[in-house]
């Protein structure tokens, strides 16, 4: 039969395992529809209906940049050779050669998987675009469509390869021994991080926006975040790079904190405002999930649901009572509050992985020497740092990174929509409208339908003369 396994077959190589790069292709599949479609359709809802067109835009286009470039240049820079400690070697990734020979990382400590480069490649783009999309959230509403475009790919380079190379591409983080299981600090505490120096550069929307700013469609918004929650089981599940026992606990543990943490959220909700928000409960799914991403596979179950509760907690708190106490946090508008519920949600995950990561489960993922989080004693302590180590540095490479991207950006193209654009909206940073409520469509000028309608009469009424104040008078 054609297609069956036999080493004789040169699209089937001796090393391939069909089971592995089956799951790994849809793993990769299923974390791009988290943002094609999910985060598209999830920004274009959740913001002020002027603004869905640009929100949904921004996600679209990133998504395509980052392949581009990731094919280009970012994938050797974040998962190639050394050039720095902190550093791959950039070059293109699209030589048939390279993609058709099996799967590695130069630097990992850990055997090679049974798939082709191809599918590394893809699987690992779809993490980039997502992280950058992410960044997105905390300037939407604003920020000048040029600047984005140009921003991305600048990101991508000297910010997201970074951290990507030091801890998952055999970088010196990785080598010191720094856990990050499937990205709450290349993904989630970064673009965190990097979206609030973003809104700080970009600066607020303007006030009527920024004190009413509601969903343009709640229904669609709970389709988007669906697309991000079912999603993320190939997001953790497909980080051990095969179809394992570690991928199999991973989405496990990964849907129960998610859950977890949006059941907390939507509790503290009801009992300090009187009602469970929507909002909200999209809020607290986000923050469990990205609190169990640093640590999913390597948790026990109990410890999951320990993080989903931290994860509803902690975020919730610093969104609705340190934001208001804080006068930094209430100068910087962070759109969609990417700061509470990744940056900070990523950095509580990493710091419960130092302390619950179950030395059974690192065992069958980690390369030696054994790992263990603090709660099972012995040197699991030094773990615990390492983790608050790792974080100081990914936190401080994306601020600093961020703010000269940003100021060598606004060199050349503002950052800001001017204002008269940002009172009008998607109409007039794209000459498009989200939604068509008359005429297919088309836009209704009232001015123009007048004039038609005077022409009109003239037409059939020679005496026809205009009225005061437009009211027409037929004689």
């Amino acid at each position: 039969m054609a297609g069956a396994y036999d080493p004789s077959l040169p699209a089937v190589p001796e090393w391939l395992n069909k089971g592995d790069n089956a799951w790994q292709l849809t793993a990769a599949t299923l974390v791009g529809l988290q943002s094609m479609p999910g985060l598209v359709i999830l920004y274009a809802s959740i913001v002020k209906k002027k603004w869905a067109v640009n929100s949904a835009f921004m996600a679209l286009y990133a998504f395509a940049a980052v392949l581009l470039c990731w094919v280009l240049l970012c994938y050797k820079m974040a998962f190639g050779d050394e050039l720095l400690p902190f550093w791959g070697k950039g070059g293109p990734a699209f030589n048939q050669g390279y993609l058709k020979g099996q799967a590695k990382i130069p630097k990992s400590k850990v055997p090679a998987p049974y798939f082709p480069m191809a599918t590394l490649v893809y699987f690992q783009f779809t993490f980039a675009a997502i992280t950058t999309i992410l960044v997105a959230g905390s300037v939407l509403g604003r920020m000048n469509i040029k600047a984005w475009m140009a921003f991305v790919p600048l990101w991508l380079i000297f910010s997201y390869t970074v951290g990507a190379y030091s801890i998952w591409g055999g970088g010196f983080l990785y080598q010191w021994g720094v856990i990050d299981y499937s990205g709450g600090y290349v993904i989630h505490l970064s673009s965190g991080v990097a979206g609030f120096v973003a809104a700080y550069w970009v600066g607020p929307r303007p006030k009527a926006d920024r004190e009413r700013f509601p969903p343009n469609n709640v229904l669609l918004m709970l389709a988007g975040a669906g697309l991000l929650w079912m999603g993320w089981s190939g997001f953790n599940g497909g980080a051990p790079y095969a179809a394992n026992l570690t991928s199999s606990i991973a989405v496990l543990n990964t849907n129960l904190s998610a859950a977890t943490s949006l059941l907390v959220w939507t509790t503290l909700d009801v009992i300090f405002f009187g009602k469970p928000s929507v909002i909200g409960a999209i809020q607290g799914m986000v923050t469990g999930l990205a609190g169990v991403t640093p640590g999913a596979g390597l948790i026990q179950t109990w410890a999951a649901i320990i993080v989903g509760v931290v994860s509803g907690t902690v975020p919730w708190a610093s969104m609705m009572i340190l934001h208001k106490k804080s006068a930094l946090l209430q100068k910087v508008d962070d759109t969609l509050a990417v700061f509470y519920t990744h940056a900070v949600a990523g950095l509580l995950g990493g710091i419960m992985t130092g302390l619950f990561a179950h030395p059974d489960l690192c065992v069958l993922i980690l390369p030696p020497p054994a790992t263990k989080g603090a709660f099972y004693g012995g040197n699991g302590g030094k773990q615990l740092l390492k983790q608050l180590a790792g974080a100081a540095f990914i936190a401080v490479w994306n601020v600093v990174s961020t703010t000269i991207i940003l100021l060598a950006i606004r060199v050349f193209i503002p950052l800001r929509m001017a204002e008269e654009e940002l009172g009008i909206g998607d109409d007039a940073a794209h000459g498009e409208e989200a939604y068509a409520l008359w005429g297919d469509g088309e836009k209704f000028d009232a001015t123009r339908h007048v004039q038609q309608f005077e022409r009109d009469q003239e037409a059939a009424h020679p005496s026809y003369v205009h009225g005061a104040r437009g009211v027409t008078i037929v004689l």
